[in-house]
């Protein structure tokens, strides 16, 4: 699995990436592997505003729902419209173009500090 180098994770399991000055927002494969095989995915509409730790979206799998946090504030610009329609994608591909939004913030700087690095984040997960 190609990590992009630039890659945070949160504690609830979400990363964000920035390219071309918009952060790309998804759940790591950790919480993929722990929630099996997914089936399901509820994004939120383009143009919704999102502070950090606020709930944007749900992700059902057959054993269990969970809810995704926002890592960083910002305003939806984009959603992953393949994954409404073909959740299972999650199940085969995690990071590799399977972010769940693209938004915008004014605010990523200061929000991304308590995020860590995805090699510390694995560690932490095991």
């Amino acid at each position: 699995m190609a990590v992009k180098e630039n890659i945070l994770c949160s504690k609830s399991h979400e990363y964000v990436y920035e390219q071309d000055g918009f952060y790309y927002i998804g759940i790591t494969d950790y919480a993929i592997e722990q929630l099996g095989d997914i089936v399901f995915v509820e994004l939120p509409e383009v143009g919704s505003s999102y502070t950090k730790g606020e709930i944007f979206g749900t992700i059902e799998s057959v054993k269990a729902a969970s809810e995704i946090y926002m890592p960083v504030s910002g305003e939806v610009v984009e959603i992953n419209e393949q994954l409404t329609e073909k959740p299972e994608l999650l199940n085969e591909n995690k990071f590799d173009d399977m972010w769940l939004i693209k938004i915008s913030s004014q605010n990523y700087t200061e929000d991304s500090k308590d995020l860590i690095g995805y090699e510390v984040y694995k560690k932490e997960a095991e």
